[in-house]
């Protein structure tokens, strides 16, 4: 297990925000990415009267509001709670769930949201802690997972299937949350799958190819999917248009929505690269990597790109990512 696991987890919530060089951020989870109109206008807003305007996609698809003055984050935990966004002060930042942004999931996902939400115990989850719904997020490597029947667990197929995908998911965080010590993810405890599989029933061969199938920008029947340029969203665009947020830093919108400063097209220079906040935002950072970053668009790259201000690496991409990394005398490429 990697030595800070021995430090509590600090992965910052809507309310216990992270004091960034920026100001405060605060991580909007998102359950399965999807947000009427009503409740992404209310983080629209938030961003634009309480942040610095600008709304951050994770690779989770959960929501960031940065440079918030001290004590803004009250101000946003009542807003949020009016728009229905923050339903369990307790659980808030466990409420990691990443789904497969073009199935017809979310019903899903609300009701494993909800079981989680009503055990006391799993307020004490890592906010590292991760469900995956649907077999296009299989392979980001959540600690349980869920493939029609077949429950994953660390991002493997178990050879488990089970009859109440949500009372399995529960029980196989519960198992978690006593097995884990200071671990945060499932794969850091010893044998900790191999006893969760043992106690949650008899499992078969395991028969799934765990996979990352990102959506890519473009047309999809009745949406279009739009990249954001760095994961960096201007809060004064999409007033009033219901979006579902991907783990690809894009938007799933309904079609003919207006798309200004989004792309479209999977040929766009900016599909594929992503990078950390960087300077001045984050105090670590030995580079201001949005701005290299956008020098560089335009560049020849074959397959993703992540660009990072220090060797944290911090929002990089599940899968074959090349990375350029800051190390204060310009980056490093990693392969």
């Amino acid at each position: 297990m990697p030595q800070d696991r021995e430090r509590p987890d600090a992965c910052p919530g809507a309310v216990d925000v992270h004091r960034a060089a920026d100001g405060g951020l605060a991580r909007v989870r998102v359950p399965g990415g999807t947000l009427s109109a009503a409740r992404f206008d209310a983080v629209r807003t938030a961003a634009l009267e309480l942040g610095d305007g600008w709304i951050e996609l994770t690779s989770r698809a959960n929501l960031q509001i940065r440079g918030l003055a001290p004590g803004a984050e009250h101000e946003l935990g009542v807003r949020l709670r009016e728009a229905g966004l923050l339903p369990s002060r307790t659980h808030e930042r466990v409420r990691n769930i990443v789904a497969a942004p073009l199935e017809d999931n979310q019903a899903l996902v609300d009701e494993v949201d909800r079981a989680l939400c009503r055990v006391p115990e799993l307020s004490e989850l890592p906010g590292r802690f991760l469900v995956t719904v649907g077999a296009a997020v299989a392979g980001l490597g959540g600690d349980v997972g869920l493939v029609g029947d077949a429950l994953l667990l660390a991002g493997r197929d178990t050879g488990l299937r089970v009859a109440d995908p949500v009372a399995a998911v529960v029980r196989a965080a519960r198992l978690f949350q006593r097995l884990r010590g200071p671990a945060w993810r499932l794969s850091e405890v010893d044998g900790g799958v191999r006893e969760i599989t043992a106690a949650l029933g008899v499992a078969g061969p395991p028969a799934l190819d765990i996979a990352v199938t990102p959506v890519a920008p473009g047309p999809v029947g009745d949406r279009v999917v739009a990249g954001v340029p760095l994961g960096r969203l201007d809060a004064r665009l999409l007033a009033g248009t219901p979006v579902r947020v991907t783990p690809w830093r894009s938007l799933v919108l309904p079609a003919g929505a207006d798309t200004s400063g989004l792309f479209t097209d999977p040929a766009s220079p900016w599909h594929g690269v992503s990078a950390c906040t960087g300077r001045p935002g984050c105090a670590k950072s030995l580079a201001d990597v949005r701005a290299d970053a956008a020098r560089w668009i335009g560049a020849p790259h074959d397959g993703p790109v992540h660009w990072s201000g220090c060797a944290r690496r911090c929002g990089r991409p599940a899968g074959d990512v090349v990375e350029f990394v800051a190390t204060g005398h310009g980056y490093e490429e990693i392969r």
